[in-house]
């Protein structure tokens, strides 16, 4: 998903129908992110969603989104992306699910979000916010959109440090061949609190995404091939066993950081 924050005319999909199809054989129907369902619960531990006004920032083709709607039993959830193939993915999805009482899909062009002022209670993310290189605008749109008092809860992936990339992860990125725009959990940090979040927490997860991604990778090149092929064709798979192979080095250095971010929006009359 390509969730840019920055104005302008929404680009050519990053996420087609061949990525959706490849990345449900990896991932699960629906999730273009890794960790399933577990991994979701895990950035939502602890928040009580029942009755809440959910956004879903990046939702992509929707498992996420269903997911939540269907354990958590929030009052509305919305997935909200800038690329239409992954949102008509997720709106037949809710339909299927017997879901669209609960979760609404929304996508619209970078820029603003279509939302008004604190018309959430709860502000989730998983592995999206890496497409959105202006961290400062970004974090001021999410911060915007939620009630005082208030949740961001989210995960994304976040590079070890600031600077330049390392000759690794420069192969990493033109492997994927996606729009990230990666910063450091310092950059995600300040950006928060600029943006007037208040406990800015981010814990990294690299050490439980490497093990899992080399899993992803062996059984790729294994019991998920012919899925896989099947679904795509071979010349897709070949690129990205390519991409795994690539990725797998920048989460062995620590180059590489799946990141949990939690942070709060003051409640009213109260200074962060």
């Amino acid at each position: 998903m390509t969730a840019a924050v920055e104005d302008g005319a929404a680009a050519e999909p990053e996420y087609d129908e061949a990525a959706i199809r490849f990345l449900g054989v990896m991932w699960g129907e629906g999730y273009l992110s890794p960790g399933g369902p577990a991994e979701v619960d895990r950035v939502l531990a602890g928040i009580d969603l029942t009755g809440k006004s959910i956004l879903d920032f990046g939702c992509g083709a929707g498992g996420i989104t269903l997911h939540i709607a269907r354990t958590y039993r929030p009052a509305e959830i919305v997935g909200y992306d800038v690329e239409q193939p992954v949102i008509e993915r997720a709106k037949a999805a809710a339909v299927a699910q017997g879901l669209s009482s609960i979760a609404r899909f929304i996508a619209s062009p970078p820029g603003r979000l279509p939302f008004d002022d604190g018309a959430f209670d709860v502000v989730f993310s998983k592995d999206a916010m890496i497409h959105v290189p202006d961290k400062e605008a970004l974090f001021a749109e999410l911060f915007r959109v939620l009630k005082p008092g208030g949740v961001l809860a989210a995960s994304d992936w976040l590079i070890g440090h600031d600077g330049e990339p390392s000759p690794d992860m420069q192969d990493y990125i033109a492997a994927e061949g996606l729009s990230f725009g990666m910063a450091s959990s310092c950059r995600y940090l300040r950006a928060m609190a600029q943006a007037g979040f208040a406990d800015g927490i981010a814990e990294s997860r690299n050490a439980w995404y490497r093990d899992v991604a080399r899993g992803e990778l062996a059984r790729l090149k294994g019991p998920l091939y012919a899925e896989a092929v099947a679904a795509v064709g071979e010349v897709y798979v070949a690129k990205n066993i390519r991409t795994w192979t690539a990725m797998q080095k920048v989460l062995d250095s620590g180059e590489h950081c799946p990141t949990h971010l939690r942070a709060s929006r003051p409640a009213a009359g109260i200074r962060p």
